[in-house]
C-alpha cells in the first residue's frame, strides 16, 4: 500500500505471547531471514516488555516481496522464565516461513507455550 505521496507503506511486525504463563514473552530473541538462492540474515532483535519488537522488522526500502523466515528462540526464553521443562525441550527453536506478496502491513504473531505454538497473519 502506498500513501498519498506514492511512498511504500508495507511493513512486517511480530509479537509473542506466552499462553502458558498468560503474559507477553519479554526477552525472546528473534532472527529474520530472506530466503532465495541463499538464506540471508536481515536482523536479530529481542522482544520488549509487551512481547513486541521496538521497531518494524521490515519497512520502507527494506520491505520487498519474497519468502522469509522468522526464527523464534523459544527454548532460551522459556529457560529465562524458570519453567520446569524436560530435557531436551519439546520446543526450542521455532522457524516460521512465510511469503510477502502485497505492499501492505504483515503482522505475524506467535502464541507460545512449552508444548505448542500457533501463528496467523494478523493486522
Amino acid at each position: 500500500m502506498n500513501n498519498k505521496n506514492g511512498e511504500v507503506m508495507g511493513r512486517l511486525t511480530t509479537h509473542v505471547l506466552d499462553t502458558g504463563l498468560g503474559k507477553p514473552a519479554q526477552g525472546l530473541r528473534i532472527e529474520l531471514y530472506r530466503l532465495g538462492a541463499s538464506r540471508e540474515k536481515l536482523l536479530e532483535t529481542i522482544t520488549s516488555g509487551d512481547g513486541r519488537c521496538d521497531a518494524p522488522l521490515l519497512d520502507f526500502d527494506a520491505f520487498s516481496f519474497g519468502e522469509y523466515e522468522l526464527v523464534f528462540h523459544a527454548g532460551d526464553y522459556m529457560d529465562s522464565t524458570g519453567q520446569d521443562l524436560p530435557s531436551p525441550k519439546f520446543l526450542n527453536v521455532i522457524p516460521l516461513r512465510f511469503g510477502i506478496s502485497e505492499d501492505t502491513h504483515y503482522h505475524v504473531p506467535l502464541l507460545l507455550s512449552a508444548f505448542g505454538y500457533s501463528t496467523y497473519r494478523g493486522s
